[in-house]
């Protein structure tokens, strides 16, 4: 039940962060906006380190590992992406094609991490990347996309499938408050000189910038990604890395209930496509991992 409440969180604030990095990436290019948001992130780590004190890495290895994810799920993925955005490749493009990430992820831990899938959870995957194809076709416009909206979003899917298992494989068992406290130093230190040299640190202070980065920082970067961890934790990658297709999902849902836009028929059809993909590929009666074992 904890688990199951802690993916619908994931999902529902995953979906979120769309809306508010677009609203972001309104008032400051995508390397100034993320080095004004990792910023803000330690700030608002500070007192948590302080109140809780976290265990930090016991040697030169363990902090080499937590900056190798950090760099790959914050600046590489989150950094292709927001380019990806700000040089005007649609939602649906961009959504389409992140949602890969299941799919990489299937085959990376089938081959180096000795996950063993199920034809029904194979089946599960495809299913899954169809209904969200269903889900944001209506979105998809081929003619936005350019050779370097597209790279962008390409490095955001390799950064974000290689983070997950990185991190699952190198250090499964590392701290999350001071993984968070390290890794927002590491993106920041990667990203700050790139968003001097590349564009000069020029932003526009709003209410909306800060809102905006409020919410992806706390309830994005901090929360949502911990969460993915610790399910990593307890959860084969692909059974876990499958909620990713439901972010596309729970946006076009929020758009109901916020905007009053109904779905499309082909788009409600998508969801519940999707919605079967999904649970194909996490249903397994009686299953635990060998990490929440040990």
């Amino acid at each position: 039940m904890k688990n199951a409440l802690l993916a619908w969180y994931f999902v529902a604030v995953w979906g979120s962060g769309y809306v508010f990095t677009k609203a972001g990436l309104q008032y400051a290019p995508p390397f100034t906006f993320l080095t004004l948001r990792f910023c803000f992130g330690l700030l608002c780590l500070a007192p948590v380190v302080l109140l809780w004190r976290p265990v930090w890495p016991r040697n030169s290895l363990e902090l080499i590992h937590l900056i190798v994810a950090g760099l790959l799920m914050h600046a590489v993925q989150l950094g292709g992406s927001h380019y990806a955005q700000y040089l005007g490749m649609s939602a649906g493009v961009a959504a389409l094609i992140i949602a890969c990430q299941p799919l990489a992820t299937a085959f990376i831990a089938s081959i180096f991490l000795q996950e063993k899938l199920r034809p029904g959870q194979w089946l599960g995957v495809f299913v899954g990347l169809t209904g969200v194809v269903l889900v944001v076709w209506h979105q998809i416009d081929i003619r936005e996309v350019t050779f370097g909206s597209l790279l962008g979003t390409l490095i955001a899917l390799a950064g974000v499938t290689a983070a997950t298992l990185y991190q699952r494989r190198f250090a499964p068992h590392a701290d999350l408050k001071a993984a968070a406290v390290v890794q927002f130093a590491a993106s920041a230190a990667v990203l700050g000189p790139l968003a001097v040299a590349v564009e000069g640190f020029d932003f526009t202070n709003s209410l909306e910038l800060w809102a905006a980065i409020a919410f992806l920082v706390i309830f994005a970067s901090i929360l949502a990604v911990s969460v993915l961890h610790t399910l990593m934790r307890h959860g084969e990658a692909t059974r876990v890395t499958s909620m990713m297709y439901l972010p596309p999902v729970f946006a076009v849902v929020l758009e109901l209930a916020w905007f009053g836009v109904v779905p499309s028929a082909l788009a409600a059809a998508g969801i519940a496509v999707t919605c079967a993909g999904v649970a194909m590929t996490v249903w397994r009666p009686r299953w635990r991992s060998p990490i929440s074992r040990s």
